[in-house]
């Protein structure tokens, strides 16, 4: 970390923050707007860290926004993103030697991965310098953050968690959110789709305690790995050994048979009782809403162990852009070329920040035959991670560049039918809140890799295609028409929601020459001109199963809050919002500096 520090003030790209701050809300809204600037901002580092409601001072300072930016997150992979991502496509792609010279070339580089295995100790580490054991263990030595005011408590946000299978044949390092319950229990936040989930099973089966040990900092790349989609079983730190040509050397934890990183700045140690759950939670997530508090396993803690001089690495989670925009990218091109051997006609693919990634992913394929981007949909809900995408729009390879929106947007409205729509049912995360139950809801597809011949609709101006919706919805209260130059212009309507809004769009099907797709949001909390703030809420607030509505050549889509008016039985959680009192002091300090319209545009 300290390496890490010196090399973003040589760039350019730390900020210093010396004024006292507490860990709770006000670092942390700090680090988020910092976030929302152009290209990202800059990491900080504050120095100056305290714990008020506990009257407490840190001596170490709190790191955040480490990957806010491509220039960031290519300065701490040392090399350009794009030469990992070559580098997987021809190992992939070795073919045996057609002769001597092959033989020598592939010698040289089979023996060049000898190094990506991480390689075990038998010394202590340096993140094994200072040692809490028994009655010294107290959790709130670490400056953990409490980022939203609703949150549940503190919660570690940049932690690697190593876990193991019950034989031990298998390790896995993932990053889950942990929230402090006491000076020594953790909640364990791993969802049922993950591996360290999947490890607990086992555990629970055989009637024994979990070993889980919890790194914090070292080489920003560990932690980079813990995010890193490899399948089930693959030892993510085999990646920083690609990366980096030198193996991850690790240490054995001090209570548990768990080995992690030697230069890590915090390790916390412990056990699982498969038998014993609590409830963790809410949490403010990078979904931007609260997820809502919920049962999950709990660690006590069996030992602390840190660096002389740690450094707390942390991030900060809710409404985008934020720091895993940049962490995202990277992953999307490196593991790139792994999707590609399961669906080999994929061209391209772009997962949207301001989605949330899960919630909308964009392809451009080669279409080879009928059906085949149906047939698309299904591989991508079925590969890993991807079978947690909501939303899935594929195009051929004529398509604009999946990030050149307004182009891309405008092929696919002028391609677009109803029939293009393909509705489906399967997991989602359980970050999700917009299905009817937790963990599997509907899926939408849309094949736009033919193009479909559909006659312009009659297109009204605003004002009269207003004055004309609300004599058949009295609850409508503004109307904006997006891409009207296309053949499936995009009407947003806000409603003051009375009753279901099906009912609002049967209501509209006498305006079928004049709107062809209508998307109804809440007229509370969301301004129809600010597009980037109305993807976001829409993909995180549709079940396609039930807010999808089809009549002729109209589609409606419903992204309004749900409730028992939707026949909605699940609590419907709330934004993650700034605390107005913490960003009022943060400005009379000369801190928050966020220009006034992206505090808008992003709705802090």
């Amino acid at each position: 970390m300290h390496k890490t520090i010196e090399l973003l003030k040589k760039h350019g790209e730390l900020r210093v923050i010396e004024d006292e701050l507490d860990i709770y809300l006000e670092i942390p809204h700090l680090a988020y707007a910092e976030v929302k600037k152009k290209d990202g901002g800059k990491a900080i580092l504050f120095t100056n860290v305290v714990d008020n409601k506990n009257g407490k001072k840190f001596e170490e300072p709190v790191l955040m926004n480490l990957f806010g930016s491509y220039k960031r997150t290519e300065l701490l992979f040392g090399r350009t993103i794009e030469s990992v991502a070559d580098e997987i496509t021809k190992l992939l792609h070795m073919k045996p030697p057609a002769g001597f010279m092959d033989k020598i070339s592939i010698a040289g580089e089979l023996f060049s991965l000898k190094n990506i295995f991480p390689k075990k100790t038998n010394k202590k580490g340096a993140c094994q310098e200072v040692v809490y054991m028994n009655d010294e263990i107290d959790l709130s030595k670490i400056p953990v953050l409490t980022t939203w005011e609703q949150d549940g408590g503190p919660f570690i946000t940049m932690a690697q968690v190593y876990t193991q299978s019950f034989d031990g044949t298998m390790v896995n390092v993932g990053m889950y959110r942990l929230q402090v319950f006491d000076k020594n229990h953790l909640g364990m936040h791993w969802q049922i789709h993950k591996d360290s989930s999947h490890f607990f099973d086992q555990y629970q089966k055989a009637g024994k305690k979990m070993p889980v040990t919890i790194a914090i900092g070292g080489d920003p790349l560990y932690t980079w790995c813990a995010t890193a989609p490899l399948p089930y079983g693959v030892n993510e730190l085999l990646m920083y050994g690609l990366i980096t040509k030198k193996p991850a050397k690790l240490v054995k934890s001090l209570t548990t048979p768990l080995y992690i990183p030697q230069d890590v700045d915090y390790v916390i140690e412990g056990w699982v009782d498969t038998q014993e759950m609590r409830i963790e939670g809410p949490f403010g997530d990078h979904t931007g809403y609260y997820t809502l508090a919920d049962s999950y396993p709990v660690m006590q803690v069996s030992a602390i162990t840190t660096r002389k001089k740690p450094t707390y690495l942390a991030t900060v989670v809710g409404k985008p852009p934020l720091e895993d925009k940049y962490m995202g990218w990277a992953t999307g091109k490196i593991f790139f070329p792994l999707l590609k051997t399961t669906v080999p006609a994929l061209i391209d693919y772009h997962m949207p920040e301001n989605a949330g990634f899960h919630n909308l992913i964009l392809a451009k394929m080669q279409p080879l035959y009928k059906g085949h981007a149906k047939q698309f949909m299904h591989a991508f809900w079925g590969t890993g991670q991807m079978s947690f995408v909501k939303h899935a729009i594929f195009l051929d390879e004529n398509a604009p560049k999946l990030d050149n929106y307004e182009a891309l947007v405008s092929y696919i409205l002028d391609r677009f039918a109803p029939k293009s729509l393909f509705i489906s049912e399967g997991v989602l995360d359980a970050l999700d809140h917009s299905s009817p139950e937790s963990l599997v809801g509907g899926k939408l597809g849309i094949d736009a890799t033919a193009a479909n011949k559909v006659e312009a609709p009659h297109l009204l101006g605003d004002e009269e295609l207003l004055s004309k919706i609300k004599e058949l919805i009295p609850d409508a209260s503004s109307v904006h028409q997006y891409m009207r130059r296309t053949k499936n212009p995009i009407t947003v309507i806000s409603v003051d929601k009375t009753k279901s809004v099906k009912k609002y769009f049967d209501a509209l099907i006498e305006l079928s020459t004049n709107i062809r797709i209508v998307v109804f949001v809440d007229e509370k909390k969301n301004d129809i001109i600010n597009p980037y703030m109305l993807v976001w809420r829409v993909t995180n607030n549709i079940d396609a199963q039930r807010d999808i509505f089809i009549s002729g050549l109209m589609v409606g889509v419903d992204g309004t809050n749900k409730s028992q008016i939707d026949g909605f039985t699940r609590e419907w959680p709330d934004d993650v919002e700034c605390t107005s009192s913490v960003v009022k002091s943060l400005k009379n300090k000369g801190l928050w500096d966020l220009d006034e319209k992206l505090n808008n545009k992003f709705q802090l």
